[in-house]
């Protein structure tokens, strides 16, 4: 409770507070490059042509039919193989970067204000480790 012939006041201190901050310090770019190169390969492929010609008697099976065309030709189909050539996207790698963080330790100085109270009667002037000693008396 304070009395009617009491005065109080406050005293305050400055403390000193780091705090941390991130900035952009640099950036690290990671590009991809696509290089061509030409690439040779030998493949083999069947080509078929007129072999040999067989004659022979009839067997007693065979209808003697023959597919014969508008012209009076037969059609024999001749075949040949074609090379398809296509190209696969292959995983070769895989490449992974990694930031690295580093903790360096930094002196930081400033100056900090601190308030005193000072006390003023007719006689003196109390400073408060003044008043301190005298209070403990």
């Amino acid at each position: 409770m304070k009395r009617d012939d009491e005065t109080t006041t406050t005293r305050s201190e400055e403390e000193l507070i780091v705090d941390h901050v991130r900035e952009p310090a640099g950036t690290v770019e990671v590009h991809k490059r696509v290089d061509t190169f030409t690439v040779e390969e030998e493949a083999p492929r069947r080509i078929e042509s007129l072999g040999e010609v067989e004659r022979g008697e009839v067997f007693e099976d065979d209808s003697g039919e023959v597919e014969i065309l508008e012209d009076g030709s037969v059609s024999i189909p001749i075949l040949e193989e074609r090379l398809v050539v296509s190209r696969q996207l292959v995983v070769r790698e895989r490449v992974t970067v990694r930031k690295v963080t580093e903790t360096q330790v930094e002196r930081i100085r400033a100056e900090l204000r601190r308030e005193r109270i000072e006390i003023q009667d007719d006689d003196e002037l109390l400073t408060e480790d003044a008043r301190s000693s005298v209070s403990e008396e």
